[in-house]
């Protein structure tokens, strides 16, 4: 802001003007000040903090999500390889048994597909008002044809109940003009999709075959719907789907082309491994965030003087409490219940976890743990595995609405009152400024004012004297 001073030394006393108004406000205002400007640093640095602490319990959350994943456990104590992932691909739990399998495919479950009858698509209203009812598998879902309908107006109408017919519809266009084509999301025998309409041309029986060189010929192309077909050890299985889930005890098969594969079920240490390493690493992300904005620092002198964001909070001293008491809770399990049997334990300084590989291996061939890792992190239930515990304790802190976010709340609103206060202090420094400046510019006028009279006076004496001494 600009002085209200037009000069620094007054005319008629001689006196620095600005500096003696600018002392006066700057000893005025040194106080406030100094509270806005510190309450302003610090309060800052609380938010930066509030937010460093919340984004390392995102990716903590993140990382026990998809270590949690059920459809790609992280802790199966087994593992499946295909020797040739182009035919055949396998997944496992921990109820698999180990060995090798000699697996062929020799059907894939198919879908249904057939074909209307064909319509002009280049006319406006290609399609005359109707109903239409769409089977397959026994579910039949109805459709009310508008008058003067396109053909992409139908497949619209027919998409848009896909999720709850399981029939899909798109536009073939030929020779002999455009064919709407229904196909079936599902696979297996008995999903053929039949259709009846009072539409001509979109009426499709169960027997019908499509003969692509009539225009008004509407049935089946190709074969029925079928199951899918593979030998197992020499032994036919069959399913609906191109996946096998109980063909095989604690193997999850899925067929991919026709042809051969030996699948290799053993143990899953080194995946374990991984696993374990990437919680322990997400663990320690978070505990060296709170060391960092709770641990004070040295001053130039070697003194713990030097505060961090969140030194002092209880805050993050709760968070770590609550984490470390997950650690050290019993699991489900009944020969493995802590994960100092992983080898995992909490090292003395710092707070961090550490990871004994050796005994890990140990833990894995000796005492045969490895069936167990997944029943300690993902649970019996819901809610006793580690991983949902560990999520379960840090809700409260990271959830939307909760203590990180009202504590954001809370720094955001004693930020926007120091930014009013140190706006009130603005306009009282520059009032003080103006209010001073005339009173120091009117004692400068009085007294340039008083020197005049002075000068005058002594002049008119200095003429008296010399008249007197003539």
């Amino acid at each position: 802001m600009a002085s209200p001073i037009s000069t620094s030394t007054g005319l008629g006393s001689g006196l620095a003007i600005k500096d003696i108004v600018t002392s006066l406000v700057d000893s005025d205002k040194y106080a406030k000040q100094t509270q806005i400007t510190k309450q302003t640093a610090l309060t800052t640095t609380k938010l930066s903090g509030v937010s460093t602490l919340k984004s390392a319990l995102d990716a903590f959350q993140t990382a026990m999500t998809n270590l949690g994943k059920t459809d790609t456990p992280a802790f199966n104590g087994f593992a499946a390889t295909s020797s040739l992932t182009a035919n055949i691909t396998a997944t496992t739990t921990n109820s698999a048994v180990a060995g090798s399998y000699a697996m062929e495919v020799t059907k894939l479950a198919t879908s249904s597909s057939v074909a209307s009858a064909s319509f002009d698509a280049t006319a406006a209203s290609a399609i005359p008002s109707g109903t239409l009812t769409i089977t397959q598998n026994t579910t039949n879902t109805a459709f009310d044809i508008p008058a003067g309908s396109t053909l992409q107006q139908v497949r619209d109408l027919i998409n848009a109940k896909t999720s709850t017919s399981g029939v899909s519809a798109n536009i073939i266009s030929d020779g002999a003009g455009s064919r709407l084509v229904f196909g079936s999301t599902k696979t297996g025998a008995g999903t053929d999709i039949t259709t009846s309409s009072t539409i001509a041309g979109l009426t499709i029986g169960s027997g019908d075959v499509l003969d692509p060189n009539s225009a008004t010929s509407a049935g089946r192309i190709g074969a029925v719907a079928a199951d899918g077909e593979m030998l197992i050890g020499g032994l036919k299985v069959t399913s609906s789907t191109n996946t096998y889930t109980t063909a095989l005890t604690g193997v999850s098969i899925t067929a991919v082309a026709v042809g051969k594969s030996t699948v290799t079920v053993a143990g899953n240490t080194d995946g374990l491994k991984t696993s374990l390493q990437t919680f322990v690493d997400a663990y320690n992300n978070v505990v060296k965030t709170i060391n960092s904005l709770t641990k004070a620092t040295a001053d130039a002198n070697g003194d713990l003087t030097v505060s961090a964001a969140m030194t002092g909070d209880s805050l993050p001293r709760d968070l770590l409490a609550a984490l470390r008491e997950q650690l050290i809770t019993p699991g489900p399990g009944s020969k493995l219940s802590t994960l100092a049997q992983l080898g995992i334990q909490t090292a003395q300084s710092g707070g961090t976890l550490t990871f004994d590989a050796g005994k890990f291996t140990k833990a894995m061939n000796d005492k045969n743990l490895g069936s167990e890792v997944q029943q300690m992190f993902s649970g019996t239930n819901a809610e006793n595995g580690l991983l949902a515990r560990m999520k379960k304790a840090i809700e409260p802190y990271n959830k939307t609405g909760g203590t990180l976010d009202e504590r954001t709340k809370s720094l955001n609103k004693t930020s926007t009152d120091l930014k009013a206060q140190q706006t009130a202090l603005d306009i009282r420094v520059a009032n003080l400024t103006s209010t001073l400046t005339a009173k120091y510019n009117a004692m400068d006028l009085l007294v340039g004012q008083m020197k005049s009279t002075l000068s005058s006076i002594t002049s008119f004496f200095d003429t008296l004297n010399a008249q007197a001494s003539g």
